[in-house]
C-alpha cells in the first residue's frame, strides 16, 4: 500500500516515506512470515512518539488504530522501542483482526529510528530463521527511515546493509520467477557477490537421488561427482537428513568432521576451500539442496548464518513452485507436441515444411496447428488454426479441432461448409472458447485454391515468377463467435506457386500490429518461388524459407508472449496428359462404353495390368448410377502416383454400403468398390455428386512421364 492512503493516518511522514524502499521492505517481512501485514513507525525523540509512516496490506481503518504511539503506550512497537528486543504478543492488539504481532525495533547509526511490525495471521509466527531475515530486514529499513530527504547517507553502507539489500532484492526476483532456471539465476546473481562466493550449486532431490538444476563456477568433472544416490558421511547427506545446513569454513574442518571425503571426491577437480551447504524445505519436506562455495577458507559468522539460511528458505519454496510450474509446462508441451503432425505428407499436388514455435517467455503453451490433408482427385487441403488463450485446455481444443477437421476433409466439404460445422462444434465448447482457423483446398486439375477464414490472417501466394500476393479481405469472425454462412474465396493458382499459412503470433506482436507483420512477409517472401530442378526436391528449399521467415519476423523468440505456426506449401498442376474425360449416356449401354474408355486410356498410359480391376470399378459405379440416380453421366481418370477413377452424376443421393444377405441378388456393388479398391468416397457440387475410387500404381508401371515422381 502506497504512503499515500496514509494522508490523516500518520502526522507529519517525512519524504522517504514516499519513496518505494519502506513499502519493499514490510513487503519482504510480511513473505518471511506469512503474514497479514505489516506497518513502519518512525521515532520522534522531540514528542515521545511512534508515527506511523508507511503500511502494506492493512486497510486505513486498522492503521488509523496505529497511526500515533506513545512510547509508553502498552503495545507491541512502543514496547519493542523501549526495550530494544523484539516483542511477539498473541491476539489482536489493537483491533486490526490480527492474530497476533511481532514488533522489531529499528536501530540506525545513531540509535533508534523506529519499529517495524508484522500482523500475524492464525498460524502463523516467526521461528528462528524468520526472525533473523526480519532483523535483516530491519536492518536495511533503518538504514532508509534515518536517511534524510534528499541526501546521501550519512555514513557509507557497510556490507552487512549491502547484503541484507541483496537479499531483499532476491526475494523480489524470486517472487518474480517461473521456472527452475529462473530461481537459479536469481540465487546466483544476488548471492554471490554479496556473499564473497565463488561457486554454486542447485540441486533437487528426489527418489532418492540428487540432480542438478543449474550450477556457476564449476568444472563439469566435479559436477557430474555431485549427482547420483546419496551417499552416507557426506554433507550433502547430513543436510538432507537433519534439514539443518552445514556451514565448513575449510578442507581441514570438512576432513575433520567428514572423515569419507577424500581429496579425490572434493579437491581434485574443485579448488574450492570453504562451503555453505543449505537445505531447500518448501511445504514441511526437503525438496533439494544449494551449495555456496569459496576458493578461499572462510569463517561465517552468527550473521551469515542466520541470513543464508533464511535465504535458503525462500528458495525452497522458489525452487517447488518452479518446479511445479515447470512440469505442468513439460506435459502441456508433450500434450501439444502429441496433437500436431510429425510429418506432413509429400503429395502428388503438394510438398509443404512448417514450423511450431512456443511462446518464449511468461506463457504456457498454447493451441495453433497445422495440417495438410490428402484428398479426392489428387486435391490437397492446407489448414492453419489457433485456440485463443494458453494452456493445457487450450492444447486439448486445439487436439479435438484438428481431429474434427480430419473428420470433416474426409467428406470432401467445401471450405466454407466444413468452418460451419466447426463452428458448430467450437460453440458447444462453451462461451469461453474461441478460436480462428484457415481452411484451404488445392485442386490440382482445375489448377486453383478455394479457402475460407474464420477471423484468420489471410494465406500468402507466391507465384514461381517471384509475384506476391496477399488478398485484401473482411474475414468472418472466429469460431465460436461467428453465425455461418462463411464467405468463401477462390482464385486461379499457377503451376508451382507457393501458399504460405501462418497464425498471428507469427506476424503480430506489441511492437507492430498484424497488417504491419503481414507486409513485411510479403516482402520477405517476394522473389523465393524459385521451382527446383526436381518437384520432389522442393521439400529442402521449403524448410530453408521456413527458417528464413522465422528468422526475419521473431528474431528474438525468448521475448515473445504467443505461439506461432507457420506452413508453406509449394503446388504442382496435374499435367493435361495425366487426364482423361469422357461424357457418358444416361442408359444402360454407359457401362460398356465406360469399360472401353478405360481399356484404351490405361492401355496408353501403359497401366494394362489395372485395366481389369478398373473396369470391375466402373461398371459398379456406373450400374450405381443407372439404379439410384440420375444423368448427365461423366467418366474421369486422374493418373499420379496413384490412379483416380471418378463417376459424375446429377443426383445428390448419398451412396451407402449395406449388408447384403445369403439370398440377395444385390447390394453387394458397393462392396465390390471397397474391397478392389485403396479408398473411394463420394464428394458433392452444386448440382452434382462424384463417387471415385483410387488405386497404387505399382513402381514401373506405365509411361509415367507425365506424373509426378516419387520421393
Amino acid at each position: 500500500m502506497c504512503p499515500n492512503r496514509l494522508e490523516g493516518a500518520a502526522s507529519d511522514p517525512s519524504p522517504a516515506a514516499g519513496t518505494g524502499a519502506p513499502v519493499l521492505a514490510l513487503r519482504q517481512a510480511v513473505a518471511s512470515v506469512g503474514g497479514r501485514g505489516a506497518m513502519l513507525h518512525r521515532w520522534d525523540p522531540g514528542a515521545g512518539r511512534l508515527s506511523l509512516v508507511a503500511v502494506d496490506g492493512v486497510g486505513a481503518e486498522e492503521a488509523g488504530a496505529w497511526a500515533e504511539l506513545g512510547e509508553e503506550q502498552d503495545v507491541p512497537p512502543s514496547r519493542a522501542l523501549r526495550r530494544g528486543v523484539p516483542v511477539r504478543t498473541a491476539g489482536d492488539d489493537l483491533g486490526t483482526g490480527a492474530a497476533g504481532t511481532v514488533a522489531v525495533p529499528l536501530i540506525g547509526a545513531e540509535g533508534r529510528v523506529g519499529t517495524l511490525s508484522v500482523l500475524l495471521a492464525e498460524g502463523a509466527g516467526p521461528d528462528d530463521l524468520q526472525l533473523s531475515f526480519l532483523h535483516a530486514v530491519a536492518a536495511w529499513a533503518a538504514e532508509h527511515l534515518e536517511r534524510p530527504a534528499g541526501l546521501p547517507p550519512r555514513r557509507e553502507p557497510g556490507p552487512e546493509q549491502v547484503r541484507t539489500a541483496k537479499a531483499v532484492e532476491l526475494t523480489a526476483a524470486l517472487a518474480e520467477a517461473v521456472t527452475v532456471q529462473d530461481v537459479v539465476r536469481a540465487v546466483a546473481h544476488h548471492v554471490l557477490s554479496p556473499f564473497g562466493a565463488d561457486g554454486l550449486i542447485v540441486a533437487v532431490f528426489e527418489d532418492g537421488r540428487l540432480t542438478r538444476v543449474g550450477e556457476v563456477g564449476y568444472p563439469l568433472d566435479y559436477l557430474k561427482r555431485f549427482e547420483g544416490p546419496l551417499v552416507t558421511g557426506m554433507p550433502v547427506t547430513d543436510v538432507l537428513r537433519t534439514r539443518r545446513p552445514q556451514f565448513l569454513e575449510s578442507p581441514q574442518q570438512i576432513y575433520a568432521r567428514y572423515p569419507g571425503v577424500t581429496d579425490k571426491i572434493l579437491m581434485g577437480t574443485s579448488p574450492k576451500m570453504a562451503w555453505a551447504f543449505l537445505p531447500l524445505i518448501a511445504s514441511g519436506r526437503v525438496v533439494g539442496v544449494s551449495v555456496l562455495s569459496y576458493n578461499q577458507p572462510r569463517a561465517f559468522s552468527d550473521e551469515d548464518r542466520a541470513l543464508l539460511t533464511t535465504l535458503s528458505a525462500l528458495v525452497g519454496q522458489a525452487l517447488e513452485r518452479a518446479r511445479l510450474y515447470d512440469l505442468e509446462h513439460a506435459r502441456a508441451q508433450e500434450l501439444q507436441s502429441a496433437l500436431l503432425p510429425r510429418t506432413l505428407p509429400r503429395l502428388p499436388a503438394a510438398v509443404a515444411a512448417a514450423r511450431y514455435l512456443p511462446a518464449g517467455r511468461g506463457e504456457q503453451v498454447g493451441g495453433d496447428w497445422f495440417d495438410v490433408i490428402p484428398l479426392s482427385a489428387d486435391r490437397v487441403a492446407l489448414v492453419v488454426g489457433d485456440v485463443m488463450g494458453h494452456g493445457i485446455a487450450e492444447a486439448a481444443t486445439m487436439g479435438r479441432l484438428r481431429t474434427a477437421v480430419r473428420t470433416l476433409a474426409d467428406l470432401d466439404m467445401a471450405p466454407d461448409e466444413l468452418l460451419g460445422h466447426l463452428n458448430d462444434l467450437v460453440s458447444d465448447l462453451g462461451e469461453d472458447f474461441y478460436a480462428t482457423c484457415l481452411y484451404a483446398v488445392y485442386d490440382p486439375v482445375g489448377r486453383s485454391c478455394c479457402y475460407s477464414l474464420a477471423g484468420h490472417p489471410p494465406p500468402v501466394f507466391v507465384c514461381a515468377d517471384g509475384t506476391v500476393h496477399s488478398p485484401v479481405l473482411s474475414p468472418d469472425p472466429p469460431l465460436g463467435a461467428a453465425t455461418p454462412p462463411f464467405t468463401a474465396h477462390e482464385l486461379p493458382l499457377p503451376d508451382g506457386s507457393l501458399v504460405v499459412l501462418c497464425t498471428d503470433g507469427l506476424i503480430e506482436s506489441p511492437g507492430q500490429d498484424a497488417d504491419q507483420g503481414l507486409a513485411r512477409l510479403v516482402r520477405l517472401l517476394s522473389g523465393a518461388a524459385v521451382r527446383p530442378a526436381r518437384f520432389d526436391e522442393g521439400v529442402r528449399g521449403l524448410e530453408e524459407l521456413c527458417d528464413s521467415v522465422v528468422a526475419a519476423l521473431l528474431p528474438d523468440r525468448g521475448e515473445t508472449n504467443d505461439d506461432a505456426a507457420l506452413l508453406i506449401a509449394r503446388t504442382r498442376a496435374l499435367p493435361t496428359a495425366d487426364i482423361a474425360s469422357f461424357d457418358l449416356p444416361d442408359d444402360p449401354r454407359a457401362a460398356g462404353q465406360a469399360r472401353e474408355h478405360v481399356r484404351d486410356q490405361l492401355a496408353r498410359w501403359g497401366l494394362d495390368d489395372l485395366a481389369m480391376t478398373t473396369e470391375l470399378l466402373v461398371s459398379e459405379l456406373v450400374g450405381n448410377v443407372i439404379r439410384h440416380a440420375k444423368g448427365p453421366m461423366r467418366l474421369r481418370l486422374l493418373r499420379s502416383r496413384i490412379l483416380t477413377c471418378e463417376v459424375y452424376d446429377g443426383s445428390l443421393s448419398t451412396p451407402r454400403i449395406r449388408q447384403a444377405t445369403y439370398t440377395d441378388e444385390g447390394g453387394r456393388g458397393l462392396q465390390l468398390v471397397a474391397a478392389l479398391s485403396r479408398r473411394w468416397g463420394a464428394r458433392y457440387l452444386r448440382d452434382a455428386k462424384c463417387i471415385w475410387t483410387e488405386q497404387d500404381i505399382p513402381d514401373g508401371t506405365g509411361d509415367r512421364a507425365g506424373a509426378a515422381p516419387c520421393p
